[in-house]
């Protein structure tokens, strides 16, 4: 079998056995603010082991996880094992509170010996050590001698979700490779670290629920949770004993190889480069391909240090140019098919790779260039070892691998602190880990997901009316559900229906009123938790409200129209992009509220002035054409196919909404609240555009009558500078460039007149030159403001003297600075890089530079004047 009809094998399985195929969330945790990639295929139901109900009781996915970073991190072990990766997909079932360990324990049995044909006297399994039921599930049920079943601790049998809340005992299903593969001790069995008993599936029951003191309580409901891995399945399968030797890789290694002209298989260092780069690409592609940018921080930092890894060992190929962009491609061409967001992200995949790339390639030359200055710098202070903090600041800023230092110090004939690198490194990950503070959705309040679990939920009627009765379903004061509110109170109250939209997918939520004739309750936001659970937070403003009360609900109706407007832009504003700049274009990101809108894109470069003007002349035609929108539901499969666009960070369900504006201008799924026609926008005005991260760039915009407001304040402000410079506005600007011509020429004037100060002053300087032991020196104190001033002065004394040492110091706005020059015929005796450290650590700073030239300076400039008298001790221990 081939990977494909593996994966489709074990979901069309337990298809079979009514569970519902789940389509793989994004690598992007919604539902755990706490990761950093969706890491198993659990994340994505998180909610639903906690209580909140999916719409269904079991699940069957191919999750794709991500391990390389935060808590979770494989990516340094890539590459030089059979199994590590950074990318891998997820197979797994799951029961909320339905079936439980008999019949996970019996269809995981069946699929393994039957559906995948596995040899069932090669397979063992580990149970937790006190699970006796599981015990005689495999032994009386399965009919598995007990010679097969082990029973492991907690460490290696048991899970749980955190220090609290759900866990429960595991049973894993490992297979016997032969002693061969193994480390060939006699006490060998499946939990030890060799890869004999190769771990295949895990099977997680979710049974109990962990007190802060430790007491373990039984579940209402117990859940099941299993993952097996993909690519460890391909391998086992197709007979080979490395995840690379599967068709999951080979074709990707095999088009790196003729990249390189190199042989996979040949050289086990090279074996390695091709491992990395196979794996890492897959890696770049889905998280690109899910939204993540490269970056500094977070997780596009993550992706930044794959991108450059794989770049790195490329360049041990033979590599050299860019090629990561190439095999990216490949890897689109090879899962596209099963992941359709590959396809719909190539052209900005692509473009995030090739630009990564040579921003790494200008990174490397310049951390090439740094490393040779800190040796030359070790050399001349007599020392013999790279510092491991210094090897460690190569990598973490530059991504000048560890291996490539090793390289060059060997040239040098110096060794690498190795040990002092690995603490450096080890302390980097822990205030990594510490520092995650986490993104997505913020978990659901216990409050909301005890609702949740009780199935409350309210009907969204909003799309067609602001106003509705409705029947009050339950009232939070604080974190308690409680019966009644009186005036004064800040709560939220949650409705059987609404006209209210929560916020979500960018969009704020609706503002209003809740009454029932007497009562007054102002709702200031409105949220929503799980699919249906519609929250109206806000205050009681007058009388009182109960649970079961029949009230009004009313929208404001000025905010839902100022926001729908908003929205609708924004959609005419990605159109706007993708038609000008070009299809790489896909939203990052947006914000739409009442007073403005703001969109982040994925973009390359900064947008030109003419092209931000293009973007708003095309939105605004746009909406004087008054383009109908036309809404649409329809299952998520069917949608995909009209090349409807999905915005990275959405979440959608089964059945999705599509909102078509002028058939066809633009079309996008989105479930958030629009005008009826572009013409109800008014007007659209772009007010700044930036850059948010690298690849990402942000516009911010207005609409209707914050538009008008803001060119009507714009035209204020050109009248009154028309005013101040006396001239009417249309020639404002060219009073402006007559003013700016005058005081640049001015500027000029003052700069020559200086120049000529300083060539006077520096002819004064050479009748103080002294003779110390043969050697000329001018060194002295002048009045200069910036250290381009004190450079020239240094250039001309030196260019006058012809051979020797210039020193030359001023007090600049409470900092002293100082300049060093040596001629060229004395470079090989006096340095003026070590002068100037010298230096400049008299007046409290540091310095340095070339042999010929070097500045630096302090804080403190009382003692310049002794930094400048010590030149003569320093030419004296030199000269002699």
């Amino acid at each position: 079998m081939n990977f494909r009809q593996i994966r489709n094998r074990f979901l069309d399985y337990f298809s079979k056995h009514d569970h519902r195929i789940v389509e793989s969330s994004s690598l992007i945790p919604r539902d755990d603010p706490t990761l950093l990639f969706t890491n198993a295929g659990m994340v994505q139901f998180k909610n639903a082991f906690l209580g909140e109900n999916p719409g269904y009781s079991r699940a069957t996915t191919a999750q794709k996880c991500v391990r390389a970073g935060g808590k979770h991190n494989d990516l340094d072990n890539v590459g030089y094992t059979p199994r590590h990766h950074t990318f891998f997909e997820m197979l797994g079932n799951f029961s909320f509170g339905d079936y439980f360990k008999e019949e996970a324990v019996l269809w995981g049995w069946e699929l393994l010996t039957e559906g995948y044909n596995l040899p069932a006297d090669k397979l063992h399994v580990s149970i937790f050590e006190d699970d006796d039921e599981t015990y005689d599930i495999w032994q009386k049920e399965i009919g598995l001698p007990a010679n097969r079943i082990i029973r492991l601790g907690e460490k290696d049998n048991f899970w749980a979700m955190g220090d609290t809340g759900p866990c429960g005992p595991c049973s894993e299903i490992h297979i016997d490779q032969g002693g061969a593969v193994g480390c060939g001790q006699p006490d060998c069995a499946p939990g030890c670290d060799c890869d004999r008993y190769l771990e295949i599936w895990n099977l997680v029951f979710t049974q109990f629920d962990r007190s802060p003191d430790g007491t373990l309580t039984p579940l209402p409901k117990p859940n099941i949770d299993t993952g097996m891995g993909l690519e460890r399945l391909a391998a086992v399968i197709q007979g080979v004993k490395s995840n690379y030797d599967t068709d999951l890789f080979q074709d990707i290694i095999a088009h790196i190889e003729s990249l390189s002209q190199k042989k996979y298989g040949s050289d086990d260092r090279m074996d390695v480069a091709f491992r990395v780069i196979s794996d890492h690409a897959r890696a770049v592609s889905f998280l690109i391909g899910d939204g993540i940018m490269p970056s500094n921080e977070g997780r596009g930092y993550v992706l930044r240090r794959i991108i450059r890894r794989a770049s790195r060992f490329g360049q041990g190929l033979g590599l050299e140019d860019i090629f990561l962009r190439s095999v990216c491609n490949h890897v689109i061409d090879l899962m596209g098919l099963d992941y359709g967001e590959l396809l719909r992200a190539r052209s900005l995949i692509l473009g995030v790779v090739e630009n990564e790339e040579r921003r790494f390639a200008d990174t490397l030359r310049y951390s090439m260039k740094v490393l040779e200055e800190e040796i030359q710098q070790l050399q001349e202070q007599g020392e013999t070892i790279i510092p491991g903090d210094v090897v460690f600041k190569l990598y973490d800023t530059y991504g000048l691998a560890v291996d490539l230092v090793e390289d060059v110090a060997r040239d040098e004939n110096l060794e690498v602190d190795l040990t002092g690198y690995k603490d450096a490194m080890g302390k980097q990950r822990l205030l990594s880990q510490e520092s995650w503070k986490g993104s997505g959705e913020a978990a659901v309040p216990k409050t909301f997901r005890n609702l949740l679990s009780r199935g409350l939920a309210g009907r969204f009627v909003g799309y067609d009316t602001l106003e509705t009765e409705s029947k009050i379903l339950s009232l939070v004061l604080g974190n308690q559900e409680v019966d009644l509110i009186e005036k004064g109170a800040e709560a939220t109250v949650i409705l059987d229906q609404t006209p209210f939209y929560a916020e979500s997918g960018g969009q704020v939520g609706d503002v209003g009123q809740i009454t029932d004739g007497v009562a007054h309750f102002r709702v200031e936001n409105t949220l929503k938790y799980g699919q249906d659970l519609i929250i109206h937070k806000g205050r009681l403003e007058e009388g009182s409200l109960a649970s079961g009360d029949t009230v009004n609900a009313a929208v404001d109706r000025g905010h839902r129209m100022t926001v729908a407007g908003n929205h609708t832009a924004t959609h005419l504003l990605h159109a706007a992009l993708r038609e000008i700049l070009g299809d790489h274009v896909k939203q990052a990101g947006s914000r739409v509220a009442a007073d403005r809108l703001r969109f982040d894109f994925s973009h390359f470069t900064r947008v030109s002035a003419q092209n931000l003007l293009e973007v708003e002349r095309w939105v605004n035609d746009r909406i004087r054409e008054n383009l109908l929108l036309n809404t649409q539901i329809m299952n998520k499969e069917d949608a995909m196919k009209t090349g409807a666009m999905a915005i990275f960070e959405e979440k959608y369900g089964d059945e999705v909404r599509i909102i078509d504006i002028g058939n066809g201008v633009s079309l996008e799924l989105c479930g958030g609240t629009h005008t009826r026609r572009t013409g109800d926008i008014g007007v659209f005005r772009i007010i700044s555009e930036s850059a948010v991260a690298a690849n990402v760039r942000r516009i911010e915009a207005l609409t209707g009558e914050a538009a008008l407001r803001y060119d009507q304040k714009r035209d204020e402000r050109l009248k009154n500078a028309a005013g101040l410079l006396k001239v009417s506005p249309d020639k404002l600007l060219h009073r402006l460039k007559h003013l700016l011509d005058e005081t640049r020429e001015k500027e000029r004037e003052i700069e020559s007149l200086k120049g000529r100060l300083f060539t006077e002053k520096s002819a004064d300087l050479l009748q103080d030159v002294r003779e110390i032991q043969g050697v000329s020196v001018v060194a002295k104190k002048l009045e200069a403001d910036t250290p381009k001033e004190l450079r020239e002065a240094v250039d001309r004394i030196k260019d006058k003297l012809g051979s020797g040492i210039v020193l030359l110091g001023a007090n600049a706005r409470g900092k002293a600075m100082l300049i060093c020059a040596v001629t060229k015929d004395l470079t090989g005796q006096f340095n003026a890089g070590q002068i100037i450290r010298e230096l400049s650590g008299i007046v409290g700073g540091k310095g340095g530079g070339r042999p010929d030239m070097a500045q630096g300076g302090g804080d403190k400039p009382e003692k310049l004047e002794e930094a400048i008298e010590s030149i003569d001790s320093l030419v004296v221990e030199e000269a002699v």
